[in-house]
């Protein structure tokens, strides 16, 4: 069976998908099974990843997005950051930038993309070249678990690179809004060419929210996170939910299991 490697989490703001994509990576970095490492990558522009895995704020203080380096990306792409139309490299080297860019704690490597000013295909900018060149290096090339914790859509994926994410994973609430931008996701991820797209519930009530979502959802539902007050606390507090959230700890493994088993 085929391992999945590298996961891409998506869903509306507020939704609880930083939340998931930070459980996931404590998981999978405690595993017994783990034969190698795991690299969490917030490519939200509004995320919280790094607080959500509860990093010590020293080593969050050292991360600087990448779309905000404007020395490396005038270095490796040859114009400057903001600058549209001209010449710039849309292949540019990236392979170092993890190792020399990221910060490591408890067995997880943590990388912060930033933002893609005008989303989308239609950014043809530096910023947009480098961020791109880098997810693909990360999908395509690198042996890590890779968690990538993402905005509602698919703005960090091409056609090119959509082929190795192993599989799409959307954060749903019970609410209409919520499972009409899973449905959005989608037909996002549809296009690019992603066809193993699935649904994590979040702030789950009880067995009435349970089975709404499982019967409004457009994709297959792997599982869900109750509606906890440990997680609200937590995010007050800006403490790692791995460690203040056991429950939410047990539904995740239950999730990592159905994802082992597909």
């Amino acid at each position: 069976m085929t391992p999945l490697n590298k996961i891409a989490i998506s869903g509306k703001g507020g939704v609880g998908k930083t939340t998931l994509a930070a459980l996931l990576a404590h998981i999978y970095a405690d595993s017994a099974e783990r034969d190698r490492s795991v690299i969490a990558i917030d490519a939200d522009p509004v995320g919280g990843l790094a607080e959500a895995l509860g990093l010590p704020p020293d080593l969050v203080a050292q991360v600087t997005p990448v779309a905000e380096m404007e020395d490396l990306i005038y270095e490796r792409t040859g114009a400057k950051p903001g600058s549209f139309g001209g010449f710039f490299s849309l292949n540019p080297r990236v392979d170092d930038i993890p190792d020399r860019f990221s910060i490591s704690h408890r067995g997880i490597r943590f990388l912060r993309l930033g933002t893609i000013e005008s989303g989308g295909s239609g950014c043809i900018c530096p910023e947009s070249a480098l961020l791109r060149a880098l997810v693909t290096h990360l999908l395509l090339y690198s042996d890590e678990m890779l968690i990538l914790d993402m905005e509602a859509g698919v703005e960090h994926l091409g056609r090119a690179t959509a082929q190795a994410v192993d599989l799409f994973l959307v954060v749903v609430e019970p609410g209409r809004r919520s499972l009409t931008t899973a449905e959005r996701v989608r037909k996002l991820a549809a296009d690019i060419g992603i066809s193993r797209v699935y649904a994590v519930g979040n702030k789950v009530r009880g067995e009435s929210d349970w089975a709404f979502i499982q019967a409004e959802s457009p994709v297959p539902v792997l599982g869900y996170l109750s509606a906890n007050p440990e997680l609200t606390e937590a995010d007050l507090r800006g403490e790692g939910v791995f460690d203040v959230a056991p429950r939410a700890v047990e539904e995740a493994r239950e999730i990592v299991a159905r994802l082992k088993a597909l």
